[in-house]
């Protein structure tokens, strides 16, 4: 009995630690935070496809075949025959009692089970470009800080002010022309073969990856450009700084003083900047994702506008701005594992 008493005490302990830290606090005001930015995300989103002209209704109309009978029947279907506020807060309250976001207009499908396919393709292209990003940016900013004003400094210095220069699509333009030049080296459209379900799964792995390429070079190339200035300007700052100039003059080895001590300094704002990479390449999906067919959220979005299908549009954008909120809390919990002394603050 006694040593059950003292267990309980202990993990009633620790439980009451947790809820009073300040990550808990700060994770659960993050939380509450993006639940408001999401519900005025859908809001907004609502009014703007409201205030657009037309509805996915008037398409059908185009249709000799289909009857005004019918018409009506499907706004009556799809709730379109009630006022604008009465759609939207019909809406929110199927999401809050029973997870529903709707149907689809186009597809004929719950619209939560259509996210469900394509948001792990656009996070795995996300993921895969931020991984690309920061594995090359970190090390050549490093390299172009150490050479400042040297000719590898310079060269890097163009290479990444022509990456800024070029917008996403101008370079997916390019990768596809690129593809076909090189065809069949490098397939374009969707993100497996046609062959995929007979590969081991060793090879459905190695297919998808081989389909990433240039999807995540299209996403990468303008991110890696400013991240790569962004890392030699504030390693070049640290590297000024009086307790570098020290730990030189105590006879540390140069490798030493710049990944340990200036490095570690260095990374803070770098961390600070994954939350909003990670909403660039979100934003930046939607070109790749069209220019080289691949099934994710992104392109599932644009199709959605441009058929008007209302409650696919809606739940996309709240989707893009949950996961836009996750990446920019994943960044400031990052930035608190990496430097114990800095405080949270919602």
């Amino acid at each position: 009995m006694t040593a059950t008493k003292i267990s309980l005490e202990t993990s009633r302990d620790w439980l009451i630690r947790l809820i009073t830290s300040e990550t808990f606090i700060y994770v659960v005001k993050r939380i509450l935070q993006a639940l408001f930015t999401l519900l005025l995300a859908s809001a907004l989103s609502f009014f703007i496809i409201k205030l657009s002209p037309g509805d996915y209704v008037d398409t059908l109309r185009q249709n000799p075949k289909i009857s005004p009978e019918r018409i009506e029947e499907i706004r009556r279907q799809f709730g379109l025959d009630k006022s604008w506020p009465e759609q939207y807060f019909l809406w929110l309250w199927r999401i809050f009692t029973k997870g529903d976001f709707g149907t689809s207009f186009v597809y004929q499908r719950s619209v939560a089970s259509l996210l469900w396919e394509r948001v792990p393709a656009t996070l795995l292209l996300a993921i895969a470009s931020l991984i690309v990003t920061w594995a090359i940016a970190i090390p050549l900013g490093i390299i172009a800080a150490v050479k400042q004003n040297r000719p590898t400094d310079r060269i890097l210095q163009v290479i990444s002010y022509a990456g800024q220069g070029f917008p996403s699509f101008i370079t997916a333009l390019f990768l596809l022309i690129f593809a076909q030049f090189t065809s069949p080296l490098f397939p374009v459209g969707s993100m497996t073969s046609i062959d995929h379900a007979d590969l081991s799964w060793f090879g459905k792995i190695i297919d998808v990856v081989w389909h990433m390429i240039l999807p995540t070079v299209a996403l990468s190339i303008t991110s890696f450009a400013g991240l790569q200035r962004i890392t030699r300007g504030e390693l070049l700052d640290v590297l000024r700084q009086d307790y570098i100039q020290t730990a030189r003059a105590k006879g540390l080895p140069e490798n030493r003083v710049i990944y340990v001590h200036a490095l570690r300094n260095a990374i803070n704002p770098l961390i600070t900047l994954l939350g909003f990479e990670l909403a660039s390449l979100l934003g930046g999906a939607f070109i790749a994702e069209q220019f080289f067919n691949w099934p994710g959220l992104g392109r599932l979005t644009l199709q959605a506008v441009i058929a008007k299908d209302q409650y696919l549009v809606m739940a996309s954008l709240v989707m893009s701005a949950l996961l836009l909120n996750i990446g920019n809390l994943f960044a400031d919990l990052m930035l608190k594992v990496a430097d114990p002394r800095i405080k949270l603050d919602a």
